[in-house]
């Protein structure tokens, strides 16, 4: 017998509730305490130190390796719940946070090529509704663009440092350290308990480090790395995607979700992502 999760028509109506539901810290934390109660992903709580997270796609997974591998002792996260939800109960807690913010199109392409059930505009719409949700907290939280996390994530952790007083050791972009986080990375879909017991500030980098040589070692194959990590197959899959992205029913939630990336991102926004299309809409 078929799951209900995987019918087709009725995973678009889990994902368009769950798309509202999340913006609601009252209903949806305690639904996701329970459903999430292992070592990843993290809800906020009383122990939580730190928040990270974001919509979903947009290099939550590299800043959280990055930001653990960096410290000398770890960080207890919040993360990976792609929940506005989340964001909204660790600016009301006054918790330091990180807002990963990737632009729409990126972002979006990515989430289907993981998630095939869901429908593109009904991807465009969540986005949306994602930051709209935020906006009366945006300024209880850093905001990381997607590009800054993944190139220049020391300039994110020092603002972090500069923004809620904390003294989190940078994270350098040298060719090593960019490979040690890219091997964990890999090796997410194992899911190790040392790896997301790592990303919750639960278990040593030490010991995160030697299981993920461990498994890297083992040469485990497919999803494994196909899940968390560029490929040629997932681009390609982007690329045939990426005609229904200009399709014109898509016109005003595309422009939505544009002006909202702008807002948010600010000066980090990358504009050349911006379709001109779109620019005039935004003017």
């Amino acid at each position: 017998m078929r799951s209900i999760a995987t019918v087709p028509g009725l995973r678009r109506v889990r994902h368009r509730i769950r798309t509202r539901v999340s913006e609601h810290p009252e209903l949806y934390l305690p639904f996701a305490r329970h459903k999430y109660g292992g070592l990843s992903p993290r809800v906020v709580d009383d122990t939580t130190e730190m928040v990270v997270d974001g919509y979903t796609r947009s290099a939550s997974t590299f800043a959280v390796y990055a930001l653990q591998l960096a410290q000398d002792q770890p960080v207890r996260l919040a993360h990976h719940l792609h929940a506005p939800a989340q964001l909204i109960e660790a600016a009301r807690r006054g918790l330091p946070t990180l807002l990963v913010i990737r632009e729409p199109r990126g972002a979006i392409l990515s989430q289907l090529i993981r998630e095939p059930g869901v429908d593109m505009r009904d991807a465009v719409a969540a986005y949306v509704r994602f930051h709209r949700s935020l906006r009366p907290y945006r300024d209880s939280m850093l905001v990381g663009e997607f590009e800054a996390v993944t190139r220049h994530f020391d300039v994110v952790i020092r603002r972090l440092n500069a923004r809620f007083g904390l003294s989190l050791h940078e994270f350098v972009h040298t060719p090593e350290a960019v490979a040690e986080c890219m091997m964990m990375i890999e090796q997410r879909g194992s899911l190790s308990p040392q790896l997301l017991g790592f990303e919750s500030g639960m278990v040593s980098r030490q010991v995160a480090l030697s299981a993920a040589r461990a498994l890297a070692d083992a040469h485990t194959e497919g999803e494994l790395h196909e899940a968390w990590v560029p490929s040629d197959s997932r681009e390609a899959a982007k690329q045939r995607l990426a005609e229904h992205w200009t399709s014109r029913r898509l016109d005003g939630l595309r422009a939505q979700a544009y002006g909202l990336y702008l807002e948010f991102a600010g000066d980090d926004a990358v504009t050349a992502a911006i379709p001109a299309s779109v620019v005039g809409s935004l003017t």
